[in-house]
C-alpha cells in the first residue's frame, strides 16, 4: 500500500476570520480558513485549499488587480505572497506587527498596509511571469512611504482609480487622504466629524465625492466645495485665488440607517454602480444606492454579527462572513437568490464516515447537526437538525443510501439519502445518551451504546422495535463494530474488556477479550479475521477473532505524544492525555491501520510488521493549544499563561469589552474558552473506500490526505525547443501526430491545436488517443467538444469523443470530479448535433419524399410526351421534346441545339 499521503483539502470549515476577496473576472471568492485560504469557484461550483500554512490564524488578504498574486498576512503581521495559477508561495516577509489593512492599488504597482496607527505603502513584488528576464528579485518588498497622523488603529483603506490617491479610515473617528508621490497643491487632509470609529471610506468613480461611514450608522457625502454661504466668485484675480484657496473638502450629506441598537460591522461601496451595502451587528444587511441613499433592500442572513462583506467587480454579488457561526454566503442583489450558502460546524466535530462509493464524506457534531460533503466539489450538499443534542457517531448502511446516527438525545435515527429525510428513529426504554453505534452490514440490525448503562440494545431497522438488550460490560460502552461478514459484534468498554457477541447464534454466547487498560476504540479487518483495540495506556493491541486471542501489539505512547497545551504545567513528553489513541481504522485492503487522538500527529502503523510507517502532522497553528512541543518562556507570567489573561477589559469598543462567558454551561466547558483557546485534536479518521484517501475530523475541520495514483508527468515540459515551427515540422516532415498534438497542448495556442486536430487522420484517432498524456486529457475533451459545436466535420469530432471515451473511461471516471464540467460540455454538444439533424430531417421531409417519388415514376411516360427514363450512368433523366419550358434550360442549353437532361440521383 502506499503511503506518501499528501494534503489536499479542507472541509468543513468555510470562513473563521479576516476579509472576504473576488478574484478579479468575479468568479472565485477567497475566505480564510483558520491559517490556510480556500478558494470558492462559484462558477464551477467547487473549492480548493490553497497548500499554504500561516503559524497563526490570516487576519488580513489582498490579491493583485491582475489576481495572479495573492498577500495573506496573519495575526503577528507575517505575510506570504502567494503565485494563485501555480498554487505556490514565492515569497515569506514579516512586517513586525499586526496588520489591521491592506489594499492593493488599481495598477497593480503598489500596495497599502495598515499597522496599527501607521500607514505603509509598499512597491509590489514582480514575479517570473512579469519580469522581462524571468529573474525573482533579490528583495521583493520595498517600502516606498510610510505616512503617520492617525491616533488609533488603521481600519480600512481604499485607493482612487488612477492609483493616485488613498483614503485611510480609522478607529479616531477619522478619515485621511495620503498621495502616493508628491503632488503640486496637495496636502494630505483630515476628514472629521463622525461620533464613533470609522467602518469605511471609498471614492465615488468620478473621484469627487468620498463617502464615510461609522459604526453608529452615519454616513458622510465629503465634496470638494467652498463654504455653503460663501458669495459668488468674482472676475478678479486676487478674488479668484482667496477663493480658491478657501475649497476644501466639507461634508454636503448626512444620513443614517437607523438599524435601532444595532450598530455597524462592515461596510462595502462599489463605485461603478454606486451600491453601498452595510452588515450589521443583528445579522441583517441593507443595500443602498448612492448618492440619494435609496433603500434597494434589506435581508436578514445570520442570527449573528456580520463581520465582513465585500462586492464584485461587475456589482452583481455580495458576499458575507459571519465568524461566530462560521457562515459564507455570496448574494445576488438584482435576482435576489443564493448563489453560495455554506455554514461549517461551529462545534467540535465527533465522527465521520465515508460513503461506499466514496464521493461523500458524512460528518457529526456536537452541535446536534449532520452534514454531508461532496468531496469532489468540497461543497455541503445536505444538513440534517433533527437531533436536539450532540450527535456522537455516524455509519452507513451496505447499500449506501441509508445513514444511521446516535446522538446524546437518546435516539438513533436512520436517514434516507436519496429523499433526504428521517425514515425511523429508534429509542431505549429508559432514557439514555447513546455514545456508539454500529450497524450490521446486511442493514437490518442497529446496535447502539452509553455511558449511562452498561447494556447494549439491538433494534430492527424494518420495525423499528427493540429486539435485545446485552448485560455482561462492569462499565460504560464506549465502541462498538460489527464484523464485515455480519457474523459477530464487538463492544468495548471502560471496564477493561472487549467482547465478541454472537447475536445471530441460537446461543448468543459472549467472548470477553481482557485488556491491561480502559478501551477507547475499536476495528475489525475488512476480511473480519483480526481485531484492533486501542486503549487508554497507548496500547494497539491486534486479537485473531477465531481463536479469541492475542496476536501482537504496538506501544504508541511515543508516537502519539506530541504538542503542550497552553494550560499544561507538565512537559509534552510528560502529558498522559495526549498518549493514547482514541480512534483507529483499519486501511481498505487491511494492511494498515490509521490511529489518532487528543494530538498533533496521526499514526500510520503497518499491520503485518507493527512498524511506524508515516507520521501526519494535523496543523502548525500556533493559534491552536497543543501544536508546539515547548512553551515560550516569555509568555508564562505570574498571574499565569500570558494567553489566558483577560486582555480585553480595557478595550474602547462595548462588543469587544463583553463578557461573552455562558454562565452554568455544563457540557463541553466554557464556549468562550473553546472557541478562543481550541485544543488541537482529531476525533476520527476514516479511509476512503478505494484506499487512495483518508479524512480526520479535526478542530481546524476535515482535512483531506489524498495520493495521485496516476504519475502527472510529461516529458515535453523539459524540452525548451518546443516552438510553433518545430511543431508544425513534426506534424508535417514526421507525422507524428500524437508529439505534434502534446506539442501544441503544452504551447497552448488555440490556432496550433485548432491546426494539428484537423490534420490528423481519421484513421490514426484510435493510437493518437490511446496514448495521449492523461495530465492533457481533461483539455482535449473540452477542446473536442468545443470543436463539435463549431466544426462543420461532426463524424471527425464524434470519432475524436468515442476515442477518448473507450481509451481513458476507467479515468474519466476515476476522476469524475475533476472533469465533470467538461463530460457536461460533451453531452451538450452531443445532443445539440443529434437535435439539430432531427430538426434537419423534420424540415425536408418533403422534399426526400418528393425526390424519392420521382424516382420511382423514372419509367412513366408524361401526357404532353416527356419521357422518364434511365440514363446510361444509372440516374434518371428527363428527356425534353419540342419546346423547352421555362426554368429547366437555360440559354446555354438552347445554342446547343440539343435535347438536354438534368439528372435526379
Amino acid at each position: 500500500m502506499k503511503t506518501d499521503f499528501k494534503f489536499s483539502n479542507l472541509l468543513g470549515t468555510v470562513y473563521s476570520q479576516g476579509n472576504l476577496i473576488f478574484s478579479p473576472d468575479g468568479t472565485a471568492l477567497f475566505s480564510p480558513v483558520g491559517n490556510r485560504v480556500t478558494v470558492f469557484n462559484l462558477v464551477e461550483n467547487t473549492s480548493h485549499t490553497l497548500p499554504l500554512a500561516h503559524r497563526k490564524n490570516i487576519s488580513r488578504l489582498g490579491l493583485s488587480p491582475r489576481g495572479n498574486l495573492l498577500l495573506s498576512v496573519d495575526e503577528d503581521g507575517h505575510a506570504i505572497l502567494t503565485n494563485v495559477p501555480r498554487r505556490i508561495s514565492i515569497y515569506h516577509f514579516s512586517f513586525r506587527s499586526a496588520v489591521t489593512a491592506l489594499a492593493f492599488s488599481p495598477s497593480g504597482r503598489h500596495f497599502a498596509v495598515g499597522l496599527g496607527r501607521k500607514t505603509e505603502v509598499w512597491q509590489v513584488p514582480a514575479t517570473p511571469d512579469s519580469n522581462a528576464n524571468g529573474a525573482i528579485e533579490f528583495a521583493p518588498f520595498v517600502r516606498h512611504h510610510t505616512h503617520m497622523g492617525h491616533f488609533d488603529d488603521v481600519r480600512h483603506i481604499e485607493w482612487s482609480s488612477d492609483s493616485r490617491f488613498f483614503i485611510t479610515a480609522s478607529k479616531d473617528l477619522t478619515a485621511r487622504i495620503w498621495s502616493l508621490e508628491a503632488t503640486e497643491g496637495f496636502t494630505p487632509t483630515v476628514l472629521s466629524g463622525h461620533k464613533q470609529a470609522l467602518v469605511g471610506a471609498w471614492f465615488s468613480r468620478d473621484q469627487e465625492t468620498i463617502y464615510t461611514v461609522s459604526k453608529d450608522g452615519a454616513v458622510f457625502d465629503w465634496q470638494y466645495v467652498r463654504p455653503r454661504n460663501a458669495p459668488e466668485p468674482e472676475e478678479d484675480e486676487e478674488m479668484q485665488d482667496a477663493e480658491a484657496a478657501d475649497m476644501r473638502w466639507r461634508v454636503v450629506k448626512r444620513s443614517y440607517f437607523m438599524q435601532g441598537s444595532a450598530t455597524v460591522r462592515c461596510a462595502s461601496y462599489h463605485p461603478e454602480s454606486n451600491l453601498l451595502v452595510a452588515g450589521f451587528s443583528n445579522g441583517v444587511f441593507g443595500l443602498y444606492e448612492m448618492p440619494d441613499f435609496n433603500q434597494v433592500h434589506t435581508l436578514s442572513i445570520s442570527q449573528n454579527e456580520i463581520d465582513y462583506v465585500t462586492i464584485n467587480k461587475s456589482g452583481e454579488w455580495l458576499a458575507f462572513g459571519a465568524s461566530k457561526l462560521g457562515q459564507l454566503l455570496v448574494w445576488e442583489w438584482q435576482s435576489e437568490s443564493y448563489i453560495l450558502k455554506q455554514q461549517g460546524h461551529f462545534d467540535s466535530m465527533n465522527s465521520l464516515v465515508y460513503s461506499p462509493d466514496g464521493q461523500r464524506i458524512v460528518t457529526t457534531a456536537d452541535d446536534g447537526k449532520i452534514k454531508v460533503w461532496d468531496v469532489n466539489s468540497g461543497f455541503c450538499i445536505v444538513t440534517f437538525t433533527e437531533h436536539t443534542s450532540g450527535v456522537t457517531a455516524c455509519e452507513f448502511a451496505k447499500k449506501g443510501n441509508v445513514l444511521f446516527t446516535s446522538s446524546l438525545d437518546g435516539s438513533i435515527r436512520a436517514w434516507d439519502l436519496i429523499r433526504y429525510r428521517n425514515f425511523r428513529t429508534f429509542t431505549a426504554p429508559t432514557r439514555l445518551s447513546f455514545s456508539c453505534m454500529a450497524v450490521d452490514p446486511s442493514g437490518e440490525v442497529v446496535a447502539a451504546g452509553s455511558l449511562d448503562s452498561f447494556d447494549i440494545y439491538i433494534w430492527s431497522v424494518q420495525t423499528g422495535q427493540l429486539l435485545d438488550q446485552l448485560s455482561g460490560h462492569e462499565g460504560p460502552v464506549c465502541s462498538l463494530a460489527f464484523a464485515p461478514n455480519g457474523d459477530i459484534l464487538v463492544s468495548g468498554s471502560w471496564d477493561r474488556t472487549a467482547r465478541m457477541w454472537s447475536i445471530f447464534n441460537r446461543t448468543q454466547t459472549s467472548e470477553p477479550l481482557q485488556l491491561q487498560s480502559d478501551v477507547l476504540d475499536i476495528a475489525v479487518r475488512p476480511d473480519s479475521a483480526q481485531l484492533a483495540i486501542s486503549t487508554l495506556d497507548g496500547q494497539l493491541s491486534f486479537w485473531s477473532v477465531s481463536e479469541a486471542e492475542q496476536i501482537s501489539g504496538v506501544d504508541g505512547r511515543r508516537d502519539a505524544s506530541g504538542g503542550r497545551k497552553i494550560s499544561d504545567r507538565r512537559t509534552a513528553a510528560n502529558v498522559a492525555d495526549t498518549k493514547s489513541f482514541s480512534t483507529i481504522r483499519y486501511s481498505t485492503d487491511g494492511s494498515c491501520i490509521l490511529a489518532a487522538g487528543s494530538s498533533k500527529y496521526i499514526c500510520l502503523y503497518s499491520v503485518s510488521t507493527m512498524v511506524l510507517l508515516k507520521k501526519f502532522t494535523v496543523s502548525v497553528n500556533l493559534s491552536l493549544s497543543g501544536t508546539q512541543e515547548f512553551l515560550n518562556s516569555k509568555l508564562l507570567t505570574e498571574a499565569g499563561p500570558e494567553g489566558l489573561l483577560d486582555d480585553e477589559a480595557e478595550n474602547s469598543d462595548y462588543e469587544a469589552r463583553k463578557d461573552k462567558a455562558l454562565p452554568g454551561s455544563k457540557r463541553g466547558g466554557d464556549p468562550s474558552a473553546r472557541s478562543k483557546h481550541p485544543e488541537i485534536k482529531v476525533n476520527s479518521v476514516g479511509f476512503a473506500p478505494t484506499g487512495t484517501s483518508f479524512c480526520a475530523a479535526s478542530t481546524e475541520g476535515l482535512l483531506i490526505y489524498s495520493l495521485d495514483n496516476h504519475l502527472q508527468f510529461d516529458p515535453f515540459d523539459l524540452n525548451m525547443e518546443i516552438t510553433p515551427a518545430s511543431t508544425i515540422a513534426v506534424l508535417e516532415n514526421e507525422k507524428d501526430y500524437l508529439k505534434a498534438l502534446v506539442m501544441a497542448f503544452r504551447l497552448n495556442e488555440a490556432g496550433l491545436i485548432k491546426r494539428v486536430f484537423q490534420a490528423t487522420p481519421h484513421a490514426e484517432i484510435p493510437l493518437v488517443v490511446e496514448q495521449f498524456p492523461t495530465v492533457y486529457a481533461s483539455r482535449l475533451l473540452r477542446f473536442v467538444a468545443a470543436q463539435t459545436e463549431e466544426s462543420p466535420h461532426i463524424e471527425f469530432c464524434l470519432l475524436w469523443i468515442k476515442a477518448l471515451v473507450d481509451k481513458h473511461g476507467a479515468w474519466l471516471t476515476a476522476n469524475r470530479g475533476k472533469v465533470d464540467i467538461e463530460l457536461r460540455i460533451v453531452a451538450r454538444a452531443v445532443a445539440r448535433m443529434r437535435d439539430d439533424i432531427r430538426r434537419l430531417g423534420e424540415e425536408n421531409v418533403y422534399m426526400v419524399d418528393y425526390l424519392l417519388g420521382q424516382a420511382d415514376s423514372k419509367r412513366a411516360v408524361g401526357e404532353d410526351g416527356k419521357l422518364l427514363t434511365n440514363g446510361s450512368d444509372g440516374s434518371a433523366k428527363l428527356l425534353l421534346s419540342g419546346e423547352p419550358s421555362a426554368g429547366i434550360m437555360d440559354e446555354d442549353m438552347e445554342s446547343e441545339g440539343e435535347d438536354e437532361w438534368i439528372g435526379l440521383d
